[in-house]
Formats: structure tokens, sequence, C-alpha cells
């Protein structure tokens, strides 16, 4: 055989092998090669086997990860191996140099000893048609070497052994040898002893290869492109920065940002901490890369400091009589409101004082709050900035971002003042009563410093981590109400109420500025749709409701959009003329109507005035009785305080029974349910107290109270009237809904008195302070008993 011409002796093949366990690949025949044993069983083993002559048999182990071989873990095909000379390794190992000769097959595993031996049949070749190999062959080779091209796995040698074997099985024991195979799919070709499928294997294993090694030459070809452009433009760039030199341009673009923030960060004369701080932030940024991530953050910060205005403002100059005019230009009535201001300009104008304030615009929505504060800022001749905090949880909102965090960035005030670019600008803060709090802080906390003129000198934001000067804002902050902003918040404020508009006051409202700026909105001409007085006002009693405007300018869209459509549809000819039927062809019907208006006509109901958030609002109070023991059941999601109120008004009742022939043995009998309709609407407040009581007593006397009349006003245990607030927003919510007569709080006369005419018009007023005059002007002919 032409395997046992490696033998230094020619001898028979032995049927009984020790065995020696392979881990990692399995070994072929036809191969000389080295190898390496380290554990002291496999010494002892191939020791064995030199002491009867050299044979030896070699096994793949199944399992890698057993520690412990026995013959279970053992595949039982394998290679008989020569050995041809044994080295002994310093650190007690030993390499051996093998000849593969042939495949075997065990027959039968024995234990001899501590050695693992078998009796084995030897395996043959199986080949087929001798032309078809030769073809293989050739393809086979082909491929190899199609393979070999850059690959530094295979070695000359390789290639030089592999053109001299002249044997197809060998040629393929030979290559699946040297190719990068699973262990398993190796032991696979191995056990293959039909010739021409085990070069088929081999070769989609090549083919595979193949496919891997394309892969990793884009790889490479990619990379090294890469590589290329990058060492291509870094010559560029040191040729350029070379030539701009020589002639005296401008150097590279990180030289020339350098320059520029210097520049601009010299001309802002910058003092103390902030001087130091700027100053080594620019030599920071001097020293880095362009490509590190450090200098884009560097970059922004300085853009960021050097875009701030740090220079004190100029003294004001504004005049009282522009801003008076500006204020009437831009807003109908509100004479209350505008006497505040005009109060407050004067004393900056008188003072000379550039320094800010804070001014709290509170009122129901759509009465002009923002845009009063845009006023004021037109009338100082300031700029205007403004942005909402409602629904805001996060107070690096208001102080920004540390520059630790990725995509950093400064609070809203330091971004105002940024994009002002004045240090006395007017910032309006919207929405402040619908701040919230969550883990990431509370910002109604954060502006506690923002506002308050003592603090805000040194103001410090998160992100420039350096003091700013922001005192010289002036704050104008707005709400609906003042009962969720924070008291400390509060006290730093000036607070202006905006109370709700009268009818007359829609009426001119709509004709000088929301019928205008409408038509405008829609593309129409003052020409092209006409509008009556009884028109305008019917379209805010009927469709709008409400303490401010938002909804009637949103009724006047509505039929703007409508009369636009038409006109090109040519289904109307101008002018249109809004009439009933058309406004209710536009509007749909009425939204609120006269049938609507809250009444008491029936024992046992009253109605109240109540202040809201939204602005004035009407009540109706019903109570009925039913079998009890004078218990008294409040329904109409009532708050603690309007509960104790209603517990008050009963105790009341019952202390007075007697006084007007109620029969006190009634309360033993009977139980009391007071209702409050609108019941998902949460109530609270005293100012209920008197309607309650007269509720309970209208119920118990059987009498219903007077048409159209409300009351408000607080209760206490003895039956006196206690005062109340919010006057003015309750007396709108009366005319809206026919209301002409109020019973009201004597000590509030004083406020009434503030009233303008306007307002007063048309309802007649009754001061009390005691609920015996409640009783006397809320129901006719009733009389105390003597």
């Amino acid at each position: 055989m032409a395997d046992q011409e490696l033998l230094p002796v020619e001898q028979t093949l032995p049927r009984n092998l020790y065995i020696l366990p392979l881990v990692g690949n399995p070994i072929f025949p036809g191969l000389f090669t080295p190898l390496v044993i380290e554990a002291k069983e496999d010494i002892d083993i191939v020791n064995q086997s030199l002491n009867q002559g050299g044979d030896i048999g070699l096994l793949l182990v199944k399992d890698e990860q057993k520690t412990e071989y026995d013959s279970e873990n053992l595949y039982r095909v394998g290679t008989i191996a020569k050995i041809i000379k044994k080295i002994k390794l310093p650190d007690g190992g030993m390499n051996i140099f093998i000849s593969t000769m042939k495949r075997f097959q065990v027959k039968e595993f024995h234990t001899n000893g501590k050695f693992i031996a078998a009796e084995v049949d030897y395996l043959e070749d199986i080949e087929d048609n001798p032309t078809e190999l030769k073809a293989w062959t050739r393809q086979l080779i082909t491929e190899t070497k199609k393979l070999s091209k850059g690959n530094p796995l295979f070695t000359e040698e390789m290639r030089l052994n592999m053109v001299n074997i002249d044997q197809a099985g060998k040629m393929a024991d030979f290559i699946a040898s040297i190719i990068n195979i699973d262990r398993r799919q190796q032991q696979r070709i191995l056990e293959t002893l039909n010739v021409r499928r085990r070069m088929e294997r081999v070769l989609v294993h090549i083919k595979k290869e193949q496919q891997v090694l394309q892969m990793q030459e884009k790889i490479q070809s990619r990379v090294n492109s890469k590589l290329e452009k990058n060492q291509r433009d870094y010559f560029l760039r040191e040729e350029l920065k070379y030539i701009q030199q020589e002639l005296g341009l401008t150097s590279d673009p990180k030289t020339a940002t350098y320059q520029k923030l210097a520049k601009k960060i010299a001309s802002l004369n910058l003092e103390g901490e902030v001087l130091d701080a700027v100053t080594n932030e620019l030599d920071k940024f001097k020293s880095l890369d362009p490509n590190s991530p450090e200098y884009s953050i560097t970059r922004t910060y300085l853009e960021t400091i050097a875009a701030l205005p740090w220079k004190d403002p100029d003294v004001e100059d504004f005049s009282l009589a522009s801003a008076k005019k500006i204020l009437e230009r831009d807003h109908y009535g509100l004479k209350d409101v505008k006497d505040r201001i005009l109060e407050f300009l004067a004393v900056r104008k008188m003072k000379q004082d550039t320094k800010g304030s804070i001014i709290c615009l509170v009122g129901p929505p759509g009465v002009g709050k923002t845009s009063v504060g845009r006023s004021i800022a037109s009338a100082l001749k300031k700029e205007y900035y403004r942005f909402s905090v409602g629904g805001m949880r996060d107070e690096a909102e208001i102080k920004g971002h540390r520059r630790t965090y990725i995509g950093a960035m400064p609070g809203k005030i330091i971004q105002g003042l940024k994009t002002v670019k004045s240090k006395n600008p007017v910032f309006l803060i919207d929405e402040i009563d619908k701040m919230g709090a969550s883990y990431q802080g509370d910002p109604a906390s954060a502006l506690l410093e923002v506002l308050d003129s003592e603090q805000n000198y040194a103001f410090r934001d998160h992100y420039l981590d350096l003091p700013f000067d922001a005192s010289h804002i002036l704050f104008i902050v707005t709400a609906n109400t003042l009962e969720t902003i924070p008291r400390p918040l509060l006290d730093r404020m000036e607070v202006i109420s905006l109370p709700g508009y009268t009818s007359n006051e829609k009426l001119s409202i709509g004709k000088k500025y929301l019928v205008p700026k409408s038509l405008k909105k829609h593309g129409l001409m003052k020409s092209d749709v006409r509008y009556t007085d009884a028109i305008l006002r019917e379209i805010a009693e009927s469709y709008a409701r409400e303490a401010g405007v938002r909804n009637y300018e949103k009724s006047l869209d509505r039929i703007h959009r409508k009369v636009a459509r038409d006109i090109l549809e040519e289904t109307v000819k101008k002018p249109v003329r809004i009439t009933d039927k058309r406004m209710i062809k536009y509007l749909g019907k009425p939204i609120f109507r006269e049938d609507e208006i809250k009444k008491a006509d029936r024992p046992g109901m009253a109605v109240g005035l109540a202040w809201t958030s939204m602005g004035g609002d009407t009540l109706i109070i019903e109570s009925v009785s039913y079998p009890g023991k004078g218990e008294l059941k409040l329904t109409g999601k009532l708050g603690e305080v309007m509960q104790e109120s209603a517990s008050i008004a009963l105790t009341h009742i019952k202390s007075i029974a007697g006084q007007w022939k109620i029969d006190t043995e009634w309360f033993n009998t009977h139980a009391i349910h007071l209702h409050v309709p609108e019941g998902a609407t949460p109530k609270d407040g005293p100012s209920a107290g008197i309607t309650m009581a007269t509720s309970f007593f209208s119920l118990l006397t059987d009498r219903p109270i007077k048409d159209h009349l409300a009351m408000t006003g607080e209760l206490d245990l003895i039956g006196k009237v206690m005062p109340i607030g919010g006057l003015k927003e309750k007396v709108l919510a009366a005319k809206r809904n026919a209301i002409d007569t109020i019973i009201f709080p004597k000590h509030n006369v004083k406020d009434l008195e503030e009233l303008d005419e306007e307002i007063t018009s048309g309802i007649t007023f009754h001061p009390v302070s005691t609920f015996e005059e409640v009783l006397q002007y809320a129901f006719d002919g009733i009389k105390k008993q003597r």
C-alpha cells in the first residue's frame, strides 16, 4: 500500500490498537503531523503503544466538556497512526510526530487496565467511476486554489503537497484537513468511504469558505477605503493650512471658530467668576480635537455664553401717554386693570428703575391675560418672550440640565434671554397655576429663585453653572385661579384680577376687534359680511355665554368659514347679511336658551352664586324630604367646606324653627337630601351657606322663593351673614342668567360700590347681615311668630 511507504519497516497493520482520544478535530489518513500530548493518561497510552510497536488508534471525542473519557464518548471511525518520534517537553508534556495511514472502524472496545483498547476493522475507499473521479479531482483542486489565493492559512508547502497527491480519496482527505470545517462535519467526511461523495462534501465546504472570504474581502476593502480617505483628507487639510498660512488667510475651521468665539466673548466685558470660567473653557476648547465628542459640547456651551446679553441695560425710555394709548388700542374695557398697570408703569418711570417685577394676571379663560402681557411689553418698548409652564413637571425645564448629560441644554429663562438678546425683556409665563410635580423635581420651587428679586441677581442655571443677573427681567405670569399656586410663589407677585365681560362689553369687543380679525383670517373684506348689534349680542348670549370671548371668536370664525364657502360656490351675493335665520343655519340651534336659565320654581329650591376659575356661575340648590330621623344626605360632589356649610345651615334652621311656626317634631320623623346639580363637577367654598339654609326653609314651609332671585353669603351658626369674594364675577354670572335681584352680605357693599354701573344696572341688590333679613327678601308675605 502507498500509505505504508512512510513506515520505516513494512509490517502488517495490527487488529488491536491502543486508543488515543482526540480533542479538537479528527486527523485524516495520509498525513505527517506533530501532536502535543499534555494529559498524563494520554502520555501513558503513547508510551504503551511505543512498547507494542508504535501503532496507535486516533478516535475523536464526542463531547469535549467531559473530563474523563470512556468508550461511549468516542466516535467508532478513526485513523491508525505510526508514532515516528517523541520529544519530552520541560513542562512534563510530550510532543510526538505521527504518520497517519488508514481508516478503521471499531469492532469492539476492550479495557486493558487504565487504557482503552479496541479490536478494529480497516476500511477501504470506494471508487465508482474513475473518469468522473478525475473530473471531481480537477474541480476540487481548482476551487481550492481559488480559496488559497491571498489566504495566509494556505502555505506554499500545502499548495505543493496538494499538487503531488495522485489519489482522489487522499486529495479529499488532505483538503478537508486544512480548511476551516466544524469538527462534526470533519468526522462525517472521515466516515464517508465513497470517494465521490467525500469529494462532494469537501467541495460544499470550500464553496462556503469562498463566500466567507469574499465577504471578508469586501469588509477589508471598505475599511481600507475609509482609512485611505481619512489619510487623504488629513494630508489635504495640512496642505491647505500651510497654504493659508503662507498667504495670510484664515486658518482651519477650528481656529476660525476659536477666534470668533474669543473675539465675541472679549467684547462682553465679563468679570470675576464668569471671566475665569469662560477663559478656562476657551483654553480647553483650543486644545480639543474637532473629532472629539467633547469638542461639540464645549463649543455649544461657549456659543450659548457668547449669545447671552451680559451688559447692563440702558435706562428705560417710554411715555406714560403712549403706554395708555397702546393699552386702549389693544383692549376694550378692563378699566381697573389698565389703571393698575399704568400706576405700575408710572412708578417705574419715576424711579428710573430697570429692576424687574412680577405681575400676576388672574382671571377666567379668554379675558385677554396673554394679550395684556404683550401690550405691556409694547408699552415699555421691550422685547417679549412667552412660554407656558402648564403641565410642566421637570425643574430642568426652568433651571436647565447639567452638562454631564447628553443633549443638555439651558432652562427656559436662559433660552429666552438668548432668543431676545436683551437683559431687560418682558417674560410672560403662562398657565402658572397648572404646574405639576414629579420625581424629576418641582418646577414651582425652581421658580422661587427666578421670581425673587433678592435672589435672581445671581441666578444660576444648571447648564451654565455661572451667576447671571436676571433681576432686570419684568415677569408677567398668568393664571385662572390662585388656589393652586404655592403660597411662597404667590407672595412674590403683584396680583391683578381680570374679571369677565358684560354683554355690552362683548358687543363692543366683537365689533371693534373680533369681527375685523376673523374676517381678515378668512380672506373676507369688511364689506363682504354685515352684522347688526342685535345679532352680535345674540351670538354672545346664545352661543358663547362665558366670562371671556374665546368661544365668541370661535362662533364668528365658524360663520365666516361658511360665508367664504357660500361666496365661492355662488350660493349667496355680497354683502352677506347675518340674520336670525342665517345665524341658526351657520351655527345650529342656540346652545343657551331662555328656558334653560336656572330657576327655583318649587319649594326646596334656591339659586346661589359661585366663583370658579372659569369665572362666575349660578348654582341650583335642591332639597327634598323623606321618612327618617333627622339625617342629612349630601350629593353633588361637594367639598369639605361646603358639607360643613350644609350642616351649619340645617342646624340654624332647627334652632329658629319655633320662631317661624315650623313643627320641631318634623325633624324626628323626616330626613333631608340636599343636592347640587352637575354632580360630576367638584364644588366647594362657604359662600353657599345662606342659599342652602334658604332651600331648607323653603322645603319646611312649602314656599318657593321669588322669581329671578339669587343669593350669596357665608352663614355662621348663630345666623350672621359673613363676607364673600368674587362679587364682580358673581354679578356678571347673574346678569347672564337673567337674575334681577341679588341678596349679598352687607360687608361687601364696598365691593359693590366699586363696580361699574354697566355691570350693576338692571339688578336690585339687598345687602343683609342676618339670615332673618335673607328670609324677608327671599319670600313674599312671611312673618316671624311673636
